[in-house]
């Protein structure tokens, strides 16, 4: 993937690299982030990651309080941050040829990679027949071909009058019709509002959440969200937070669904934003890490769908306070681990596919 600081999250996560530097320039010793990316997303996205890899690490001990309040907590924002910086970063995007071909790259080639990868390993360790199904993305796969659709819309948003009010009219429509689960389009279309708001987020705008007194607020913002879902998870199904169904799927009216899924795309905004106002604007020792959580993302899958086929989540003396904080703990670690240089180079193959010899230049 070879994507701008201007480009879709799954070129800035994975590499940072920008399309107008040769080849050679466009990295750094180690994998590191070249100059000229801002810490403060850079920041955003590891410390994000971070709350990907401990939510579906701690799906399996749902018995416990903690671990579905957490879960139903990350659920409400991890995703929506990388989807915004994702259209933040995707401001100067045009369908030129060579800008598709990167496109290409970065998304639909690693998406065919790891959809097959995921296929092959619920055969061979979990209870799934073997079939490779490129139109049903399984598992975490959902967010490349995600990312595909939002970037191919970049130039119609970026006309539109009133991008934001129409993003969130496409998808409050879109749950009201019977869509099917054909390459989870629910999803795509659902959480599309958050990458249309980093489209149209100015750099000033960015600025208000990295003042002192916004870092309090958010805190306390961020405190009674979890608060909030402690208190309302059980009462709600956990298929409003992945956004995977339609009204009638989840045996609501219009109306209510409606209500609902604004209650959702409005508490994301507010979480989102109170996460960027803790997150440090400076740089610190994980910034650089920042610019591989696509690599964290679709590798730590194997781990967790591993953590569920083997059956060491029914363990009983996880199901415990101190069981959900050791998972958690190992999730951050083994995330962390997951962005550094060497394991970035050893599957830079598979996740930054370099695809443009299948192409004639015009």
């Amino acid at each position: 993937m070879t994507q701008t600081p201007e480009a879709s999250v799954a070129g800035e996560t994975a590499a940072g690299r920008s399309p107008e530097r040769p080849p050679e320039a466009r990295r750094t010793a180690g994998g590191a982030a070249p100059r000229g990316r801002d810490p403060h997303l850079d920041n955003a996205k590891f410390l994000a990651i971070l709350l990907v890899a401990t939510g579906h690490g701690v799906a399996g001990l749902d018995d416990v309080p903690l671990a579905s309040a957490t879960y139903y907590f990350f659920y409400l924002f991890h995703m929506p941050v990388f989807v915004m910086i994702s259209g933040y970063l995707s401001k100067r995007f045009t369908l030129t040829d060579d800008r598709v071909v990167r496109l290409l790259g970065a998304t639909l080639a690693p998406y065919v990679i790891f959809q097959t990868a995921y296929g092959l390993f619920a055969w061979a360790f979990g209870d799934r027949k073997f079939e490779i199904e490129l139109l049903n993305p399984y598992y975490i796969t959902w967010f490349l071909l995600a990312l595909f659709v939002w970037r191919l819309f970049t130039p119609i948003w970026r006309r539109a009058r009133f991008p934001l009010a129409g993003a969130v009219l496409v998808a409050l429509l879109a749950f009201m019709s019977d869509l099917g689960g054909t390459l989870d389009i629910y999803r795509i279309l659902g959480l599309m509002p958050f990458y249309v708001l980093g489209l149209t987020l100015r750099p000033e705008m960015l600025e208000i959440v990295r003042r002192p007194a916004a870092r309090v607020v958010g805190a306390v913002a961020l405190t009674a969200g979890f608060v909030g879902a402690f208190v309302a998870y059980p009462r709600m199904d956990a298929r409003w937070i992945r956004w995977t169904h339609s009204n009638a799927d989840m045996g609501v009216g219009e109306l209510t669904g409606t209500v609902m899924r604004m209650g959702l795309l409005l508490a994301g905004v507010v979480l989102i934003a109170a996460f960027l106002a803790v997150v440090p604007s400076r740089r610190t020792w994980y910034t650089d890490l920042g610019a591989g959580t696509l690599y964290t993302y679709l590798l730590h899958g194997f781990l967790t769908r591993l953590f569920t086929f083997t059956g060491w989540n029914e363990a009983g003396w996880l199901h415990g306070v101190p069981g959900v904080l050791l998972v958690a703990v190992v999730c951050c670690v083994v995330a962390t681990l997951l962005s550094t240089g060497p394991v970035r180079r050893v599957t830079r193959w598979a996740i930054e596919p370099d695809i443009r010899p299948l192409f004639t230049k015009q």
